[in-house]
């Protein structure tokens, strides 16, 4: 009697797990429209659909000859196409079939292709998991304090010796403490720029500050006390990308490079009068860097897109090329120079390639070292990197490099190309020529901006983020300058002012935004940070720039400068500045007629 009733009950789940089917498919052919069905490439194959139910009809009958050897063990599971299109509970046996199974994936894949799946809904699935992740910049291991203040000081006043606890070594200790970067702070912001502010630059005593705008000017401040001493005309054609104080005693010398290409030379007195504004040269595209020294005060080099590096003397008239870098006879452009500290006579180059080369000024056929962090087999795929900064830590011993839409990295200037010693990830590095800098006496960490705004600060040694701070409302930091004695930092960006950060703040950072804000800027990176569209987006922005820029110098060329109170302060009147005008006529005409001799010199170098 059992027996026929179970007979019975499972002839009942048979017809009705196949009228399930049934209707089903009818319902697929009723959504179906048979006049569409040749046009909409996203509606449904019903033929495929059928199969699949055909499937399911066989895993009902196999399921059917396992329930007659088992009546007692009974549960439901769903069904394999209750992803497809039929969503139903069917009762079987835990029992696993490998044929079955099969079958199975095969018809959710084939459903997939046949419905056209949008990589967009897998890109947010993808997005979804991500954001669940902890950032690999997060799982660094954090630094510990390793200096306190009390026990110094009491070490101090106990007389503990002089050659252990030195006052240098106190102040060296201090500044370079991780309590001095946890606890930086926004003191004041330096306003003066109609535009934005390009670079950052300390007199060699830390007592001035030289900053160069978009506004073609170039202002000295007493960052102490927040106050501009001088503001002057630069005579750029275009946007100031780098102003740096030169070494030598007496009046103050600032030297200064643009967009236009000129690299220039300015003597200005200590009350605001200009003595000398001259063209040192020019290059026959931009000019982003230049690199000076205090044991050679007179001789500046400078880096342009033209791929030539020139040596400025300022008691000569024309520049020397001291090095022409091409890639199959084809000029890299270049966006950063910087010099050893120690050896006067090596210097390194970065531009748009991933390589950091390094040469000798006595022997600048070919760079003795190179740095990059891709090996062989990875070039091609990091193939459209490129490096917008790179500078020596403060013995010369180690490069720091920042890539475009990748991360920073250090290397050793004696590993072999293709090895790093360190990564430091978490920031955006796309919009712009950004900088990387280090921060502490004995370059104890690492400093950079990002195009989310905020300042980022690693420590060298565990890669681990220690603070990171908002720096630009308008959202991008690109110029970090340290105080060479004193553990401030000044910054600047697409902002028209200048913020001085000062470790004053009584508690330290909380981060709580950091796995946000690094996350935010991961994203930003991989959705557009290819490679292929970072220089299109970048000639863009450059193209806003310069017409932003050439429209304000219309404006302040139309005003009277007297209302922007530049007379004292620029050191010139009225027939003085007619002067400067007709020179600077005087200088655009030798430059298109070519008789200008540094210019036919730097279209030399290019051309060689």
């Amino acid at each position: 009697m059992d027996e026929n009733t179970a007979a019975e009950n499972d002839s009942d789940m048979n017809n009705c797990d196949n009228n399930d089917v049934n209707k089903n498919n009818e319902e697929v052919r009723i959504e179906t429209d048979p006049a569409e069905e040749g046009t909409s490439n996203n509606s449904i194959n019903v033929q495929e659909v059928q199969t699949a139910g055909t499937s399911i009809d066989n895993n009902c009958s196999s399921t059917t000859r396992t329930r007659n050897k088992n009546h007692r063990n009974r549960h439901y599971r769903n069904s394999n196409m209750e992803d497809s299109s039929a969503n139903e509970s069917v009762e079987e046996e835990p029992v696993v079939n490998e044929d079955n199974n099969t079958d199975s994936t095969f018809s959710f894949e084939d459903f997939c292709s046949t419905s056209h799946c949008s990589t967009s809904t897998l890109n947010r699935e993808t997005d979804t998991d991500s954001e669940t992740e902890v950032p690999q910049a997060l799982k660094k291991q954090k630094p510990l304090h390793t200096w306190y203040v009390v026990p110094e000081v009491l070490k101090r006043q106990f007389g503990y010796s002089s050659k252990l606890h030195s006052a240098e070594l106190f102040r060296n200790q201090c500044y370079g403490s991780l309590h001095c970067v946890q606890r930086l702070e926004l003191m004041y912001k330096l306003e003066e720029h109609l535009g934005c502010v390009n670079s950052l630059n300390f007199y060699p005593d830390g007592s001035l500050l030289a900053s160069g705008s978009d506004d073609l000017c170039i202002v000295v401040w007493d960052w102490k006390i927040g106050k501009c001493l001088l503001k002057y005309r630069t005579k750029h054609r275009s946007n100031v990308l780098q102003s740096k104080f030169l070494h030598i005693n007496g009046d103050l010398h600032i030297v200064s490079c643009s967009r236009d290409g000129q690299v220039r030379l300015a003597r200005l007195s200590k009350e605001g009068a200009v003595r000398e504004n001259r063209k040192l040269g020019i290059h026959s595209a931009s000019c982003h860097k230049l690199a000076v020294l205090p044991d050679q005060p007179h001789i500046i080099l400078s880096a342009g897109e033209d791929g030539v590096v020139l040596s400025h003397d300022i008691r000569k008239t024309k520049p020397d090329q001291v090095v022409h870098v091409k890639i199959d006879g084809r000029p890299v452009p270049l966006y950063s120079i910087d010099r050893h500290p120690l050896k006067t006579h090596e210097f390194c180059v970065s531009g748009q390639d991933d390589v950091i080369r390094i040469y000798d000024q006595r022997k600048t056929d070919s760079p003795f070292s190179t740095c990059h962090p891709f090996k062989k087999t990875e070039k091609n795929h990091y193939r459209g990197l490129h490096v917008t900064s790179a500078v020596y830590n403060f013995d010369g011993q180690e490069i720091l490099a920042s890539y475009n839409d990748a991360d920073i990295y250090l290397f050793d200037v004696n590993s072999p190309p293709g090895e790093y010693m360190h990564k430091y990830e978490g920031h955006r590095n796309g919009a712009t020529i950004k900088g990387v800098n280090f921060y502490g006496p004995k370059s104890e960490f690492i400093v950079s901006g990002s195009d989310c705004g905020n300042i980022f600060f690693w420590e060298k040694n565990t890669e681990a983020i220690v603070q990171c701070m908002p720096g630009d409302d308008s959202g991008v930091v690109n110029c970090l300058e340290p105080h060479p004695q004193l553990p401030f930092i000044c910054t600047s960006g697409l902002d028209w002012d200048v913020k001085v950060w000062v470790p004053s703040c009584e508690t330290e950072p909380s981060l709580e935004k950091l796995p946000q804000i690094i996350k935010k800027n991961k994203k930003a990176r991989n959705t557009l940070g290819l490679a292929s569209e970072a220089p299109v987006l970048w000639m863009l922005w450059q193209h806003l720039r310069r017409s932003s820029s050439s429209v304000r110098r219309r404006e302040l060329r139309e005003m009277n400068f007297d209302s922007l109170e530049l007379g004292p302060i620029d050191g010139l009147d009225d027939d003085d500045d007619m002067n400067e005008t007709v020179e600077d006529d005087e200088d655009e005409e030798d430059d298109e007629d070519g008789d200008n001799s540094s210019v036919d010199f730097a279209t030399e170098c290019t051309t060689s």
